[in-house]
């Protein structure tokens, strides 16, 4: 019996066995055929290690990236991560993989939607998907699924093409730790359930386009969490100070949102904060005193914001600081000495800022520091020259633009690793030590505009040692010396090289054309003499060569042909002679040529044919023959200076063909016959000069339709007949017209002859009487001007170029990204919705500003696109110039006239700047300008939609400009009125604008009014004392007659004043215009015809009083 059952036992065992053996066969080809189903959806090379090791030959536990689990057999991991794999929608099947722990699918190319099926894998933990295409939106099933909901710890889907707003349902995800959604294309306000998640330690939101404001109880049901990282949306309010009940909080980042309102003081009570990182907002205030509890803090980076105030002193706690980013704020006073007692600081950044005093030499004693920014303050004294101050880990120096004077100190060398020392424009003197020489891995050396000098220049011998540099900057130093040879033995990596300014004499050495990696060469304003060496011609990627204003004679070298990417010759004010070579038009890369003020007397036929040639300036040359019809080829020339030549002939009827040029000068020639009536279809066209030539006939009628000539003169001529008198010649003066005995008009006091006129004997009786008096007065006038231009032109200095002199219009990414130093924040001018602009100075020393495109905000590439539209079709003084463009699929940039003096914006409501009345009246006529060129001065319709105060930049004359137009809204023929979806700035919209997306030119009007408001009281349309039932212009409507002086900014107006009611009186006429132009109804407000008259005949009234 016993062994009957023990027979039956073993037998039941082992049917046992073999069902389970069966059962596990089944599930673990389950799992097989799941990941065999992935493995389909993907597209993978032969080579590719997935297509032969997942195979149904082997065990799939034995597959790559496959773990299985020890009791089961069942897949419980999948990490194919950063393998290369493209792939299109995650296949259902996957969800049968119901063992499954950890799931990571990142760095590879995958494509489609997140199915819902993943929601059965109710054992999973870890859920990575970053770094890849996934499109469509987060789904709401990450929070249905109650298996799916409790065990979930890691969330992570950053860096993929997620759009539309975050689900409320993720908060229900009770036991994650983990939630990364960064770089996205989320939008909408963060789910509060979000704030609810009381075992999350990571939020991560950072690059999205979320927006709203974070809750005042942030921290309530947060107590785990140690990091929030919500950087680069479009989050709004203040910060709460409730993030300080997030005791275990390590990182708060919070930059480059629009943040506004001060630091809360009680984010120092963050015992464990190691990062505080909130740059890029509108943060104003102090930074908080005690900032020095924060002892465990690492990084600290509060840049780009309107911090004020000193540096605390207590930042001399925080001991365990490596970075410390303050830059772009308002901060004064000095920098502090205890900043020396952060021994783990690598990186200062406090550039652009108001600092003043010394630099403390604590700080070069800091030997853990790399990179030290405080370019743009007003630092002073001079730097430490002792030797141990100088540590060995200094890799970027920049102190450029402050104060700062003494000597360089020789013992700088002994920061052997310094790559980049940037000390230009200070109040450096004496010599420039030798001992830069040691400096073997310095790649930018930058000492202009100081006082420096060196005898004999050996220093050049010096920096022979350097063989990794790439760029010199010398200029405006009193070198005065003869330039050696020896130059030839720099760095063959060396790109830009300038010595303009530096007093070097002598001949260009022969040894230049061993800088075979040059592209930039300027010796322009020196004493060099001889002729221009071959050698240059050795420098075969040379982009821009200036050597103007030296006494460089001989002719010009043939074999300059043969530099393929030269865009800029510069040689004017030289003693240059002979040929311009006839080969001069296979260089087809020029754009810029200056050859004026020489003694070159041919102009070859080749060059006319250099059709993407921007300016070509030859005047005060011995230039002879004739203008071609063939210079018509030059179709994107803008400016054109042929004066003061012995050109002869008549100008050819194809110039109405330079549709783009704005500058033309024929004058002091020999030209005869009519001014072309083609002329008046050069729509570009500003200035005209055509004085001193032997010109006949009429004034064509046909200028009169040139609505941007600005400048025109062709005095001393034969011409005859009326002067035109409708457009621009409105604005002349007779100084344009005299010397041309038969021209007759208005502006000359000399009517035209009618017939009755010569038949009446009283008339001629007159004439003998009148035009001998008149010819009098002529050339009295004439004697005068002549004195007065004599007198004006000893006077006045050789001026530099324009910006066009160093224009290079094709542009890389890599010449913007090496121009903005990899988009330092350093150059960072400001940011806004679309991007952000920065300042970029050019290997060819052109700067510009550059507005990169923020492509993965939605509506940026529609932004870009529309600035595109408008800038490039519309020229105007008043409206910024586009240089050029930079686009690929990736990166969208505009290269724009940079406008040294900033915003109107910050020229108002900066306590360091101060416009006075004229001032402020010119700039607003200068927006009334543009704002009546786009509504009425071109084929069609352009309403601006986003003009405020930052919109208007301001050039180094303070002549304003109105600027970006990315909402900007062009109204087809007929159009008066369009509908729109995009919202511009509160506070300067108009009511129908903002309430119902109604867009036409009187929304330009309506905000043009709020803009002279603010711009006479310095009080901003959303300042805090305008609340519901206070605006802006309810405020003036109601002050004005009454008190008129008590809402006009009162740095204009001092009771005291002489002229005080003279002033009230024209600023009152200019908030009553303000009133007009923002009335309610848009049918009753001006149109800027009818503005811009206005606000002119308020300047006139005001200079008369």
């Amino acid at each position: 019996m016993e062994k009957a059952y023990s027979v039956f036992l073993s037998l039941l065992l082992l049917k046992l066995y073999f069902l389970e053996t069966c059962i596990s066969k089944n599930i673990i080809d389950t799992d097989q055929s799941a990941l065999l189903a992935l493995k389909a959806s993907f597209t993978l090379s032969s080579s590719h290690p997935l297509t032969q090791n997942w195979s149904s030959q082997a065990s799939v536990c034995d597959w790559i990236g496959v773990t299985c689990g020890s009791r089961h057999h069942r897949v419980t991991a999948l990490d194919i991560s950063n393998m290369n794999i493209l792939g299109n929608n995650i296949p259902p099947h996957l969800g049968n993989l119901s063992f499954l722990i950890y799931l990571n699918l990142s760095k590879n190319n995958l494509h489609g939607y997140l199915p819902q099926d993943l929601s059965r894998l109710h054992r999973l933990k870890v859920m990575d998907l970053g770094y890849n295409n996934f499109s469509g939106e987060i789904p709401m099933w990450f929070g249905f699924n109650s298996a799916f909901i409790s065990k979930l710890e890691t969330l992570s889907v950053r860096n993929n093409r997620l759009q539309g707003s975050i689900p409320k349902e993720i908060g229900n995800l009770k036991n994650l730790k983990e939630m990364i959604l960064f770089d996205n294309q989320l939008t909408g306000s963060i789910p509060l359930s979000i704030f609810n998640m009381s075992s999350l330690e990571t939020l991560g939101l950072s690059g999205n386009q979320l927006t709203g404001t974070l809750p005042v109880d942030i921290c309530r049901h947060l107590q785990k969490i140690k990091s929030i990282a919500i950087i680069s949306n479009h989050l709004s309010g203040h910060i709460p100070p409730g993030l300080s009940n997030c005791t275990e909080l390590n990182e708060l980042s919070l930059s480059y949102n629009n943040f506004s309102g001060t630091i809360p003081p009680e984010i120092v009570n963050l015992e464990r904060l190691e990062l505080l990182n909130l740059g890029g907002n509108n943060l104003q205030g102090i930074i908080p005193a005690n900032i020095g509890n924060l002892r465990k803090l690492q990084k600290l980076q509060l840049e780009n914001n309107h911090i004020v105030g000193s540096i605390p002193h207590t930042i001399s706690n925080l001991s365990s600081l490596w970075m410390l980013n303050l830059n772009t704020n308002n901060l004064s006073g000095v920098i502090p000495r205890e900043i020396g007692n952060l021994h783990k600081l690598e990186r200062l950044y406090l550039q652009f800022n108001k600092l003043i005093g010394s630099i403390p030499e604590e700080l070069f004693n800091i030997s853990t520091l790399t990179r030290v920014q405080l370019v743009v303050n007003n630092l002073s004294g001079s730097l430490p020259s002792a030797s141990g101050y100088w540590q060995t880990n200094l890799v970027l120096l920049n102190l450029a633009e402050n104060n700062i004077g003494g000597v360089i100190p020789s013992s700088i060398s002994n920061s052997s690793n310094l790559m980049d020392l940037f000390l230009n424009d200070n109040k450096f003197s004496g010599q420039i030590p030798n001992s830069l020489g040691d400096l073997r891995h310095l790649e930018y050396l930058e000492l202009f505009n100081n006082n420096l000098s060196f005898p004999h220049l050996s220093i050049f011998a010096s920096l022979v040692n350097c063989r990794n540099l790439t760029s010199l900057w010398l200029a405006g130093n009193p070198l005065n010396g003869v330039l050696p040879d020896s130059i030839g033995n720099l760095s063959s990596y060396i790109e830009i090289f300038d010595l303009s300014r530096t007093e070097i004499r002598g001949q260009i050495p022969l040894g230049i054309g061993n800088l075979s990696n040059l592209n930039t060469l300027s010796l322009s304003g020196n004493e060099l003499t001889g002729s221009m060496p071959t050698t240059l011609c050795d420098l075969h990627i040379l982009q821009g060569l200036s050597l103007d204003n030296n006494r460089l004679s001989g002719p010009l070298p043939e074999c300059l042909c043969e530099l393929p990417e030269l865009g800029l010759v510069n040689f004017s004010y030289n003693h240059i002679s002979g040929l311009i070579p006839a080969c001069i038009g296979n260089v087809t890369s020029l754009r810029n040529v200056y050859l004026n003020s020489n003694r070159i007397t041919n102009i070859p036929m080749s060059l006319w044919s250099l059709k993407d040639l921007l300016v070509l300036h030859l005047s005060n040359n011995s230039l002879v023959g004739s203008i071609p019809p063939e210079f018509s080829r030059l179709n994107a020339i803008t400016s054109i200076d042929l004066s003061r030549n012995h050109l002869s002939g008549s100008i050819p009827s194809t110039i109405g063909d330079l549709q783009k040029l704005f500058y033309l000068s024929l004058a002091y020639n020999e030209l005869h016959g009519s001014i072309p009536e083609s002329l008046g279809k050069m729509i570009s066209l500003e200035s005209a000069y055509l004085s001193n030539n032997i010109l006949s006939g009429k004034i064509p009628k046909s200028l009169e339709s040139l609505r941007y000539l600005k400048d025109f003169n062709v005095s001393f001529n034969r011409l005859e007949g009326e002067i035109p008198s409708k457009g621009p010649f409105r604005n002349f003066t007779s100084q344009s017209f005299v010397g041309n005995e038969e021209l007759c008009g208005d502006l000359l006091l000399q009517p035209c002859m009618t017939t009755s006129f010569h038949h009446s004997r009283r008339s001629k009786l007159l004439l003998i009487i009148l035009v001998p008096l008149g010819a009098g007065v002529m050339v009295l006038g004439s004697i005068i001007v002549f004195i007065l231009r004599r007198r004006r032109n000893r006077n006045v200095p050789i001026q530099t170029e324009s910006f066009l002199a160093t224009m290079l219009v094709r542009i890389s990414y890599i010449e913007i990204e090496r121009a903005t130093q990899g988009f330092d924040q350093c150059n960072l001018i400001g940011s806004g919705g679309f991007g952000a602009v920065y300042k970029g100075m050019f290997a060819n020393g052109m700067t510009l500003a550059i507005k990169v495109f923020n492509l993965q905000v939605e509506g940026a590439l529609k932004s870009f696109d529309a600035e595109c539209e408008v800038l490039r079709n519309l020229r105007h003084r008043n409206l910024t110039k586009v240089i050029s463009s930079c686009t690929n699929l990736d990166f969208k940039a505009l290269l724009l006239e940079y406008m040294p003096n900033g915003s109107l914006e910050m020229w108002l409501h900066s306590d360091d700047r101060f416009l006075n009345m004229i001032q402020r009246l010119d700039i607003m006529i200068d927006v009334a300008f543009a704002l009546e060129y786009l509504h009425h001065g071109y084929e069609t319709v352009v309403v601006h939609s986003d003009l405020k105060p930052s919109n208007v930049l301001l050039d180094e004359r303070l002549v304003g400009h109105v600027s970006d137009f990315g909402l900007t809204k062009l109204l087809g023929e007929g159009e008066s009125i369009v509908h729109t979806k995009t919202l511009a700035t509160m506070g300067y919209i108009a009511p129908e604008y903002g309430s119902v997306g109604l867009v036409s030119r009187r929304c330009d009007v309506y905000s043009y009014g709020i803009m002279l408001m603010e711009t006479f009281t310095r009080k901003r349309p959303y300042d805090e004392m305008f609340q519901e039932n206070l605006n802006m212009r309810s405020w003036v409507c109601n002050s004005l007659p009454l008190a008129p002086d008590d809402i006009i900014d009162d740095t204009l107006l001092q009771p005291e004043e002489i002229d005080f009611e003279k002033k009230l009186c024209s600023v009152s006429s200019i908030l009553d215009l303000a009133l007009n132009c923002t009335v309610e109804s848009p049918n009753e407000r001006p149109n800027m015809k009818d503005v811009l008259a206005n606000v002119n005949k308020i300047k006139q009234e005001l200079l008369r009083r």
